[in-house]
Formats: C-alpha cells, sequence, structure tokens
C-alpha cells in the first residue's frame, strides 16, 4: 500500500505541491465523508500557511542587503538647539518603499485609540499571504505648545516610523556633511535622472552604490559626489570582459 511519506518530496515547494493534489484528488472520491473532508481542507489551509511564511522568510532574507542605512534629517530642538536628530517617515518610507516592492512586499498602518493612549500597528504583508505586525502605544505629544490635532498627528508618525523600523530592520545615521553646518547640497533632477540610466545601463548593483554613499537614493546624492558616482558608474561600463573562447 502506497503511503503519504512516499508520494509526497523532501523539497518543501514540491512537498506543498503534491499534498494539495492528493487533497483535490480525495475531494473527488465518492470514498471520502464529509468529516475526513474537512480535515483534508484543514490540513491544506495549514501547508499554505506553511509555505507563505517559509516565503516571507526566504525574501525578507533577501531583501535585508538591499535595505538602505537612512540620513537622520529630522531634528529636535530646545531653546533653538538640536538636542537629537532622528530618521523622518517620510525618509525612510521614501527609501524602502521602492525595495518593499522589489520583494514582493507591502507594508500598511492602522490606528486606534484606547485608554487615552494611540496606538499604531505597522502590518508588514507579502506576496504569498503570509504577514508579521507590531504595535506601539503611545501618549498625544504635546511638546512645542501642539494643538490636539497637531499632537495625535505627532504621535502617529513617531510610531509609523519607529515600527517600520522595527519589523524592517532599518538603521539610521546622523546627517554628516562634511562640517557644512549649512546643508548639504543634492543633486537636481536631471542630474538624479541621467544617473539612473547610466547605473541602469551598467548593470549596477543599486543597493551596495546606495551603501558606498550612505545615501537613501541617488536623487539624495550629495553634489560634491556626483562626479564620483559618475566615474565609478563608467569605470563599469568600461571594465572588460573575458571573451569567450
Amino acid at each position: 500500500m502506497t503511503t503519504l511519506k512516499e508520494i509526497i518530496p523532501a523539497d518543501p515547494q514540491a512537498q506543498t505541491l503534491a499534498m494539495i493534489g492528493v487533497i483535490e484528488r480525495a475531494a473527488h472520491s465518492t470514498e471520502v465523508d464529509v468529516e475526513k473532508m474537512e480535515r483534508l481542507l484543514a490540513m491544506q489551509e495549514r501547508i499554505l500557511a506553511r509555505d507563505a511564511v517559509m516565503q516571507f522568510n526566504a525574501a525578507m532574507a533577501e531583501m535585508q542587503s538591499e535595505m538602505p542605512e537612512i540620513t537622520e534629517r529630522g531634528q529636535i530642538k530646545v531653546n533653538s538647539q538640536v538636542r537629537s536628530t532622528y530618521a523622518t517617515f517620510e525618509d525612510i518610507n521614501d527609501a524602502v518603499k521602492p525595495v518593499l516592492q522589489r520583494h514582493g512586499f507591502a507594508m500598511t498602518f492602522r490606528t486606534e485609540v484606547k485608554d487615552n493612549q494611540i496606538i499604531v500597528t505597522g502590518v508588514l504583508m507579502h506576496k504569498a499571504g503570509h504577514r508579521e505586525e507590531t504595535s506601539l502605544p503611545l501618549p498625544s505629544d504635546t511638546s512645542g505648545s501642539k494643538n490636539t490635532v497637531q499632537a495625535i498627528g505627532s504621535s502617529v508618525s513617531y510610531g509609523k516610523r519607529y515600527v517600520m523600523s522595527a519589523l524592517l530592520n532599518i538603521t539610521t545615521r546622523g546627517d554628516d556633511d562634511d562640517g557644512q553646518a549649512a546643508g548639504t547640497e543634492y543633486i537636481d533632477e536631471k542630474q538624479a535622472a541621467d544617473l539612473n540610466a547610466l547605473l541602469d545601463e551598467v548593470k549596477a548593483d543599486m543597493g551596495a552604490f546606495l551603501r558606498y554613499f550612505k545615501v537613501a537614493s541617488v536623487e539624495k546624492l550629495p553634489v560634491r559626489v556626483f562626479k564620483q558616482a559618475v566615474a565609478m558608474a563608467e569605470a563599469k561600463r568600461k571594465k572588460p570582459t573575458k571573451e569567450t573562447k
């Protein structure tokens, strides 16, 4: 007599397909009663859920190598003095959204008010069907003479960047512009478009490129290193390739 162990292969994905095939054949059999069918369907749900988790974990592992380090451009000032810096939600979202999309992920948020606290929940979803989420309860941020609406908005913004960073294991760094306290001048739209086209032409590793220059995106590249970035891309194009003998 043939057993399930003999017809289910060792490979996890092949296991899923084979097991679903067994269940589908059983569903068309007149010898399978309702109770057995319910157990088979429950088994199918567990198999699909396990497969979704495996795909989620594999995609997450691949995505981590492309996750950029985010520059802290937000500032907290006390008496006009900068006391600390932080990465804004807008900067984080702009930097990670293309990476999420490339690996089949999407990020959404839920907010609710409970026991005088604002609870922000981040939900990281994968196209295979699995999701992970984390929540952060916060008081209203009434600092700086904010009104009620501003206080809630500030807390929600803080919560969103916190839970997104936690779910994606994002790191941030201070905005170091080589001592140029007046701020950094970034490349313009045309320069960014030209550089993006060049990087695409030479099939550059975008994740490695962004990490090398410590920027979230090409558009955030400082003018002072633009020529260096172009030269690096040009060097990759001119690099000799091995001829097939």
